[in-house]
C-alpha cells in the first residue's frame, strides 16, 4: 500500500517542544523533533532536563536550571514564533513555574501537555511538585496514560484511585477535564488487548478513539510521539479530536514499522512514511 509522504512548504508551521533529552534518542526531545519533522513541520526545543538512559531504563536525571529553561523559551518566541507547544518532562516545581510564566508572557497557544511522571521502564522522572494546575489550565489537551491519570485523579480526589475498566477511564477523563478546565485524553495504549483512548472536554463531551493493539514490544517514546503529533495537528488548524485521531494513525504507523533496536523496549520508527 502506498502512503503519501507529507510535503513541507517554504514557511512551515512550527512546534516548540519543552521536554527532557533522551540520550538514546527514542523519547523526549529527540522523539518530538523526529515526529514534528516527519509530519512536515519545523521543530524547536527548550530542554528541561538531561537524562542518561537507553532502552533498558533511566540511569540518571539532571534538571536544567529554571532561568535557562525560561531563556530558551524566550529565545524561541523572540524569533520563530511557534504555532503550537508540546510540554513533556517537567523535573521540578521551579521549572514548572518558569514554563508557565514564559508561556503566559508570550501568549502561547495550542499547548499539549504530556505529564511525564514515570518512564515505561518504571523510573520516576518527576517529583511531587511538578504537576501545575496553571499549566494544565493553559492547555488545549493533556495526555496522561492510565498510571498518570490515576496519580492525577488521586490528587484531585485526595484518595487512591485505580482505573481498571473503560468506565473508570471515562470517569477519570471527565473528572480531570472538569477540574483542570481543559480537554483530557486518557490513553489506554498500555492495555493488553487494545489501544483505546478516551477524550473528554470540560463541558462533559466524551469521545472514544478506538484502535487495535499493535503486537510490538518496542514502545519507547510512544507518549512523547503521540503528544507531539497532536501538537502538529493543532498547529495546522485541526480541532482537538481531529488532531488526536490523526496523531493516533501516525503512531500506529510508527509501531507497525517494527523497528528493533536495543536490548530493552526499543524506539519507534518515526520516519516510517519515508521508507
Amino acid at each position: 500500500m502506498s502512503v503519501a509522504v507529507p510535503s513541507r512548504p517554504c514557511c512551515p508551521k512550527s512546534v516548540l517542544s519543552i521536554a527532557g533529552s533522551d540520550s538514546s534518542g527514542g523519547a523526549g526531545i529527540q522523539a518530538d523533533i523526529k515526529t514534528i519533522e516527519a509530519l512536515g513541520l519545523y521543530a524547536q526545543t527548550a530542554v528541561t532536563a538531561l537524562t542518561a538512559q537507553n532502552t533498558t531504563g533511566v540511569a540518571a536525571v539532571a534538571a536544567t536550571e529554571p532561568p535557562m529553561v525560561a531563556a530558551q523559551i524566550d529565545a524561541v518566541f523572540a524569533d520563530i514564533v511557534p504555532d503550537a507547544v508540546k510540554v513533556g518532562m517537567i523535573p521540578s516545581g521551579d521549572v514548572a513555574r518558569a514554563v508557565v510564566d514564559r508561556l503566559r508572557a508570550h501568549g502561547a497557544c495550542n499547548i499539549v501537555v504530556d505529564p511525564v511522571m514515570v518512564a515505561t521502564s518504571g523510573a520516576v522522572l518527576a517529583d511531587e511538585g511538578t504537576v501545575s494546575e496553571e499549566l494544565f489550565g493553559m492547555a488545549a489537551v493533556v495526555t496522561p496514560n492510565i498510571s498518570e491519570a490515576e496519580v492525577l485523579l488521586g490528587r484531585v480526589a485526595r484518595q487512591e484511585c485505580r482505573i481498571a475498566s473503560e468506565a473508570d477511564a471515562e470517569h477519570a477523563a471527565k473528572a480531570l477535564a472538569r477540574h483542570f478546565d481543559c480537554a483530557f485524553l486518557v490513553k489506554g495504549g498500555h492495555g493488553a488487548h487494545d489501544a483505546n483512548d478516551v477524550l473528554a472536554t470540560p463541558e462533559g463531551d466524551v469521545c472514544w478513539l478506538r484502535a487495535g493493539r499493535v503486537d510490538n514490544p518496542n514502545t519507547h517514546g510512544t507518549g512523547c510521539t503521540l503528544s507531539s503529533a497532536i501538537a502538529c495537528g493543532l498547529a495546522q488548524g485541526l480541532d482537538v479530536p481531529s488532531a488526536v485521531e490523526d496523531a493516533k494513525k501516525y503512531l500506529e504507523g510508527c509501531l507497525r514499522a517494527h523497528l528493533d533496536l536495543g536490548r530493552g523496549s526499543g524506539p519507534l520508527d518515526h520516519m516510517w512514511r519515508f521508507f
